[in-house]
């Protein structure tokens, strides 16, 4: 499900071979620096959820560590249960890994065998290899190269592949409403715990990282036929671009649940619901079925449970950050991989216009505890950080994506196309005017033969009128 295909032959390397395999087409093995990172977030949003749990339970409060305990324990059961189906784990004979992760400690182990695994990398010689067929953009021109690939370089990507998923998954269904619960309790209750101010940092820097995945995959599926290489500028734009929307989305979605607590759950299942059964919506619009071809050894029951949690995990994305993708049921990698500036435009442009009444409604109901805070002002810091972020978004696609000469229209293009529409809208009356004025003091037969249709029967009526008028001057004279 949403992977990446290429074409790929296997076949094995004979002692002859080996020595040229290790040339130009053997493929790097490079580090799995993001299972490492992504392992290392789990723990700390899991340490200091427990550590904050304590000093609740110590307390007495019940609401804020019931809370504080689904939000710490849902999304890592997912996370379990993600890398189990990845690596196929059920029908296999490992009973420690499925231990651990009854445990909660799956990521773990995974890590662990990660590292394992690239250590070895070098040390050991691989007899069974696939080579894959790889296109790379060079100056904007398509080059096609053929990679040789290792069992050990696939198996590293199979932890990388499944550790994205468990990243976006951690970010948007724990991360995310387990923010936005502790900074709701740090206003109502007016005072910063130290263990609430770490779980906050470490939410934000995993939900940052879960869109920075989000925007990797869809680039890698868009373009599953190259390879994704990505500048450290694209990075900073992605990173300043992402943390501004999300802390901007989430600041406001508190402030007004803090003055309107109850209209705030209307906000938050109308954009669920929404976003919840707009794939489906579409898919009713094309009158098509939903694929069938998720995981072969799914039933059909097994195969709408997978789409519903796919479509709940999109809703969720899409409630606090735009989700980069859209979805596709009746696709078999359930995305769309054509790039929909349309539905860009309309997600930012409605979200502003969300963020701003929510905002105003904040300020005209706000309480008593924001009479020391200039709300003006931070009304304002709002709406320029969510500003800055759309800025960032479009200096990203326009000159940062790696794949931004592939584009039939980018963002410049988008831009020259209003201005011109705008421009020819107010030179219309102008130019009608215009060229208008001269026929008006034209002479009455030209102006005939300025309206008249160029055609042979039109010349002939103009030959009768001529005759016509000059037998009545002979007959005058």
């Amino acid at each position: 499900m949403c992977g990446v295909t290429v074409e790929e032959r296997h076949g094995e390397i004979s002692d002859s071979d080996r020595g040229s395999s290790r040339g130009d087409n053997q493929s790097k093995v490079h580090p799995p620096v993001s299972v490492v990172l992504a392992t290392l977030l789990y723990c700390a949003e899991f340490v200091s959820a427990s550590v904050l749990i304590s000093m609740y339970h110590k307390s007495g409060d019940v609401i804020w560590m019931g809370f504080t305990i689904f939000f710490m324990v849902f999304p890592a059961v997912l996370t379990q249960l993600t890398l189990t189906f990845v690596h196929r784990d059920v029908g296999r004979d490992r009973p420690l890994v499925l231990l651990l992760h009854l445990l909660l400690l799956g990521p773990i182990i995974r890590c662990l065998e990660a590292l394992v695994l690239y250590c070895k990398a070098g040390k050991m010689e691989d007899s069974y290899f696939t080579i894959t067929k790889r296109n790379f953009l060079k100056k904007g021109q398509k080059l096609e190269r053929e990679l040789h690939i290792g069992q050990v370089e696939r198996n590293l990507a199979a932890h990388r592949d499944a550790f994205e998923r468990t990243t976006v998954i951690q970010a948007f269904l724990g991360s995310t409403p387990q923010l936005t619960l502790q900074l709701y309790a740090a206003i109502q209750e007016r005072y910063i715990l130290h263990g609430r101010l770490a779980l906050m940092i470490i939410s934000l820097i995993s939900i940052i990282y879960g869109a920075l995945v989000c925007n990797v995959l869809a680039i890698k599926i868009r373009y599953d036929d190259y390879k994704v290489r990505l500048r450290p500028v694209a990075y900073f734009c992605m990173i300043v671009w992402r943390g501004l929307e999300i802390a901007t989305r989430v600041t406001a979605l508190v402030l007004f649940s803090t003055a309107l607590t109850h209209w705030v759950i209307l906000v938050g299942l109308l954009n669920f619901f929404f976003f919840l059964l707009l794939p489906w919506v579409r898919l009713w619009c094309k009158k098509s079925s939903p694929t069938g071809d998720v995981e072969k050894n799914f039933s059909k029951l097994g195969t709408s449970i997978v789409l519903v949690l796919f479509t709940l995990l999109f809703a969720c994305i899409n409630i606090f950050c735009w989700s980069a993708v859209q979805l596709d049921l009746a696709d078999n990698d359930l995305i769309e991989k054509k790039q929909n500036w349309v539905q860009l435009a309309m997600y930012y442009s409605g979200r502003f216009v969300e963020n701003l009444l929510l905002i105003t409604l904040w300020y005209f109901f706000k309480s008593d505890f924001y009479e020391y805070v200039c709300a003006p002002l931070l009304a304002v810091q709002l709406l320029i950080c969510y500003s800055l972020a759309v800025l960032f978004m479009l200096l990203f696609y326009e000159f940062c994506h790696p794949f931004r000469s592939l584009f039939q229209h980018n963002v410049h293009n988008c831009l020259q196309c209003s201005c011109r529409q705008k421009s020819r809208r107010r030179q219309e009356p102008t130019s009608l005017s215009y060229s208008t004025a001269p026929t008006l003091v034209r002479g009455s037969g030209e102006h005939l033969e300025l309206l008249m249709p160029h055609h042979p029967e039109n010349s002939a009526i103009r030959g009768d009128r001529q005759m016509a008028l000059d037998e009545n001057m002979m007959e005058a004279a």
